[in-house]
């Protein structure tokens, strides 16, 4: 039947598109959730059309069919052991109305970006997830999450509009277009016939309305969502808004157009530090009584002085090493807390509380307000609000991280569980102190909780082994128990955002009666009347599965002796590379696979993300550990090689959006140094290029030369179907963007330019305007593409901005020799990396006399990997050089031309993104920063060895470059330049070129 089925998918569905391999099956049935399936077949979809067909074809088959975005739900709702139907990186499309007070979008487009695209109109997107800068708004609706500054006024419930949906049979229907609600009437006149029947009979029940309506005055996303029933007339409206909550069980949800809220100009936030749990609850649910005007009703849907509070136990605050929180345990611990045993810091606990104004006095009244309120409670230390953003920024992001934060703590091998309740409000304190004193009775001793306090609504984290039986009985037994407290207990929620799932689905008709879960099963019925949508999740009659298909984290161990170091070539031996590579290898067994890493991950969507390699690699560790099937792991190990390692550009972005900083690509250069460790002929070719660098430069340079008479000669058309051909062979891809040949720089041209200093003449014999200038491996050998359209090539270019600004330049001695190292760390060859990495810091700390003068290297990666190895001279990229050296030193006479800016991935790990930025606008009125750009995915070499990540990776680049009447791009660094004019037809090149072009010598 599944073969019958991918031969009749096939016929409407490209094959690059469908995945059935061991490797990338199990790569994308890894979510965030602690439950594991592995599909048998993954689908990435693209187009409504070709959903439509999918569905349809998978009904014909009786095939059950589950459907993805980010994965990072934590219930188990997005994987399957069937058909998984991934709609995310060709799902980024929007549509902002004239007000902008709704916006159209698609299911595969991250809430994160939402709010960069409203920012400008002063509004905000209303659902605010703690997983928002890595979960797309079709998970982000379909789970109906809410989130810190969400309550249950502001959810995706409240604030859909419309839906356009795919049911099962394949029809699309649109409820917020007339001519597609009409057309729905006539060809599925049953189907609104059952719904409206569905709604009356509910609404005939007043002892089940109300009920339904008690149920949602708090968070609830328990079981499928009945609030449309109670709430709306229009069948199309009670369809629209039933898709929410759903968890896919009933459509695809092609397109959502929600309401869009007013975005607060003022704000502040305060940690506020409580004595006790209990104390803590009742001052949330005093701050709760605290009113605000209509005007508020009008920004945010609620007129309540406190937006949000957010509640941090003891063990939350641990595990980000709060400052305060290590403060009480020195007081605890010296006895300065009365009533409190030394060892004792349980009852220390946090809320995060945020208040907005509409106007600066209006903020300010609130905040005094708020303290006043809290003025009835004994806090450790006294209430202080902050407006800086960067003070509350940081809380905010701690708080956004503490699940993956107290899932990295956890012992290697076990998993961690975030659970998700939520009580009425005027329970709060007695049934938190209740929650956490069952969960500690039940041996979860490292538990933590913490969550929306002001609503009610907890998370408590479990690191949970299950590795045995007992393990998991005693799981189960904690679960059996905090369902009966919060339900018999409080008529609470069980889920009261993260989606049922798998994990709460035997618990739906517990907490809503029979008579609610029977509308359920009618709702589905309606809907899904095969049941193939998503089985298994809200709908179970397995009572135990919430305790089955466990997801495995075993051991990332390798043979890390077997690790070559060099770091005994460094000035500073503890910054070795090896040493270095293997910590980030050992940090990578913290990933709790949550996926906040995949949104910087540029070849996710094209082989596999920074999640999925370690998902695989925890898999090959496992199968080489345990030589349980030998077959499969030669498999494994086989297609990893391109999907996890030659596609993987290293960039280490990832590790810029992961809670743990896990950088997936020091784990690839690890996988790639013990590889080297088995193929001594690649080592050994590596060690001579290292050895012979001087004559690896001018070899180059009679390629290039080569290479630009065959171009010249065959004329760009003809070379590049040439060089494509020779690339589906094996060998390298030459693009028409490819540079003529650079000579090697020599001390004479540092003489070339007139240097007319900028200091008085008295001064000039005493000036100490000098800078060391390494010109990279690339920038000595590379000059400008046939299109550069420049007089110099990039190392003059420096010299005569130097020179403008009354800078004298250095050379190192003996640098075409030189190299940073970045290419051997690249291959995996980490001892040979230091080597030379040293061999350029002698040179240099001679060339600046010990550290005197600065260093300029004008290739952003590999002034990274300099950084990294050497902290004994002050190291700089052009754009920050410029901006801290050499602005005082220039007029700036900006021009009106358009430029795009090319931020490269070392650039923004350097933190030097802004400098750059600042720079350009100095430079030209016509800045360009396009969207949805992160790594060029040129990756050193890999974009002539694999060009098609290069691709990938610029593929929103070229329509907005031409959108926008781009003429030159700008960036620092040439690699990443040859692929980004390769891919937009416009020349890029260095920033210092435009600098130059832009500026005189200070009058």
């Amino acid at each position: 039947m599944l073969n019958e089925f991918l031969s009749e998918l096939r016929r409407f569905m490209p094959a690059e598109r469908i995945y059935t391999d061991e490797l990338r099956t199990l790569g994308w049935g890894t979510d965030a959730s602690f439950y594991r399936q592995i599909p048998k077949v993954v689908l990435r979809s693209d187009g409504e059309e070709e959903i439509s067909k999918i569905v349809q074809l998978c009904d014909k088959y009786k095939l059950p069919f589950t459907f993805r975005a980010a994965g990072t739900s934590l219930s188990g709702q997005s994987c399957t052991d069937s058909v998984l139907i991934v709609a995310g990186k060709h799902w980024e499309k929007y549509m902002l109305s004239d007000t902008a007070e709704s916006i159209k979008l698609q299911p595969g487009i991250v809430g994160a970006r939402v709010n960069q695209i409203l920012k400008p109109y002063g509004r905000v997107f209303p659902p605010d997830p703690a997983s928002i800068g890595a979960a797309m708004v079709g998970g982000i609706v379909v789970n109906n999450a809410s989130g810190m500054n969400c309550g249950v006024h502001a959810n995706s419930d409240r604030m859909l509009l419309s839906a356009r949906i795919i049911l099962t049979d394949g029809t699309v229907l649109d409820t917020g277009d007339p001519v597609s609600r009409e057309a729905f009437k006539k060809q599925h006149p049953a189907f609104i016939s059952k719904i409206e029947a569905l709604r009356d009979k509910v609404r005939a029940d007043q002892e089940l309305t109300d009920r339904i309506t008690k149920k949602y005055s708090i968070k609830n996303v328990t079981g499928l969502n009945l609030r449309p029933l109670v709430a709306y007339d229009d069948p199309f409206d009670i369809i629209a808004h039933s898709i929410v909550g759903s968890e896919g069980t009933l459509a695809f949800l092609s397109e959502v157009t929600m309401k869009t809220l007013k975005d607060y100009p003022f704000k502040a936030s305060a940690m506020v530090y409580f004595m006790t749990m209990k104390e803590s609850c009742e001052a949330v649910v005093a701050m709760k009584k605290l009113k605000a005007g209509d005007e508020d009703l009008e920004m945010s849907a609620e007129n309540l002085m406190v937006k949000s509070a957010e509640m941090l136990d003891y063990k939350s605050l641990s595990s980000v090493d709060d400052p305060v929180y290590l403060q009480y345990k020195q007081d605890v611990d010296a006895g300065k807390i009365e009533g409190v045993q030394p060892g004792d810091y349980h009852n220390l606990t946090a809320i995060l509380t945020e208040t907005k104004g509409i106007t600066h006095d209006q903020l300010l009244m609130k905040i005094e307000k708020i303290k006043e309120c809290l003025g009835a409670f004994k806090l450790y230390i006294p209430a202080e609000f902050t407006e800086d953003p960067a003070v509350y920024g940081k809380y905010w992001a701690i708080r956004s991280g503490i699940f993956p934060s107290v899932g990295g703590t956890r012992p290697v091998g076990t998993s961690c569980l975030i659970e998700d309740v939520a009580f009425p409000i005027e329970s709060l304190p007695e049934a938190t102190v209740k929650l956490q004193k069952l969960i500690a009775d039940h041996g979860y001793d490292d538990a933590c909780i913490y969550g929306h306090a002001f609503e009610g609504n907890y998370h408590f984290i479990l690191n949970q082994s299950f590795a045995d039986e007992h393990e998991v009985a005693r799981y189960a037994e904690m679960m059996r128990d905090v369902a009966k407290l919060v339900v018999e207990g409080y008529d609470g929620s069980l889920k009261a955002e993260h989606g049922t799932g798998r994990n709460m689905a035997p618990f739906v008709k517990y907490e809503w009666g029979e008579k609610a879960y029977e509308v359920m099963k009618e709702l589905k019925a309606i809907f899904d009347p095969n049941g193939l949508l998503n089985q298994g999740v809200i709908f179970n009659d397995d009572p135990d599965c919430f305790i089955k298909c466990l997801k495995p984290l075993p051991e990332l161990d390798y043979d890390f002796k077997s690790v070559p170091d060099g770091g005994h070539y460094l000035m500073d031996p503890k910054l070795s590379t090896a040493k270095e590579t293997i910590e980030q290898a050992k940090r990578a067994n913290k990933c709790i696979e949550c996926g906040f890493c995949e949104v910087n991950c540029m070849s996710c969507g094209l082989t596999l993300s920074s999640r999925m390699r370690i998902a695989v690699q925890r898999e090959i560790r496992h199968l080489t550990k345990t030589g349980e099937d030998d077959e499969r792991l030669e498999r494994l190990q086989r297609q990893y090689k391109y999907y996890g390692d030659q596609t993987c550009a290293t960039d280490g972005l990832c590790s810029t959006s992961c809670p743990m900083k896990i950088n997936t690509g020091e784990l690839t250069h690890l996988i790639r140094q013990l590889d080297m460790n088995t193929r001594p002929l690649g080592y050994w070719v590596g060690d001579y290029a290292a050895k012979h660098m001087a004559g690896i430069k001018s070899g180059l340079r009679v390629v290039l030369d080569v290479a630009h008479a065959a171009h010249v000669t065959l004329g760009p058309t003809l070379m590049t179907t040439v060089c494509r051909t020779m690339n589906k062979m094996g060998l390298p891809l030459w693009t028409t963007a490819m540079p003529k040949k650079h000579r090697q720089p020599k001390k004479s041209d540092l003489t070339q330019f007139i240097i007319e200093r900028s200091v008085p003449k008295h001064e000039e014999q005493h000036s100490d305007l000098k800078v060391v200038y390494f010109p990279s491996c690339i920038n000595q050998t590379m000059g400008q593409s046939r299109h550069g359209g420049k007089i110099h090539d990039l190392v003059d270019e420096v010299i005569q901005l130097m020179a403008k600004a009354g800078y004298e330049v250095i050379f190192p001695e003996g640098m075409e020799r030189m190299c940073c190292g970045q290419i051997w760390e690249s291959k995996g060859m980490l001892d040979i990396a230091d080597r030379k990495s040293a061999e350029l810091e002698a040179a240099l700390w001679k060339a600046s006399e010990e550290g005197k003068y600065p260093v300029l290297c004008a290739q952003s990666p590999c002034l990274h990997r300099m950084k990294k190895v050497m902290h004994k001279m002050h190291l700089y990229e052009p754009a920050e050089f410029i901006m801290k050296f050499l602005v005082p030193r220039l007029d700036f006479h900006p021009i009106d031309r358009h430029i795009a800016l090319h931020l490269t991935c070392s650039t923004r790990q350097m933190g030097v993104d802004k400098d750059m930025i600042a720079l350009a606008k100095l430079c030209s009125n016509n800045v360009f920063l396009p969207e949805g750009v992160g790594c060029c995915g040129f990756a050193g070499d890999r974009g002539f060895t694999f060009p098609e990540l290069n691709k990938y990776g610029l593929r929103k680049l070229r329509p907005q470059i031409e959108a926008n009447h781009i003429e030159v791009g700008y960036s620092n660094s040439r690699t990443c330049e040859i692929g980004l004019e390769s891919n937009t037809g416009i020349p890029y090149m260095s920033i210092v070129y435009l600098v130059n072009e832009c500026t005189t010598t200070k009058k």
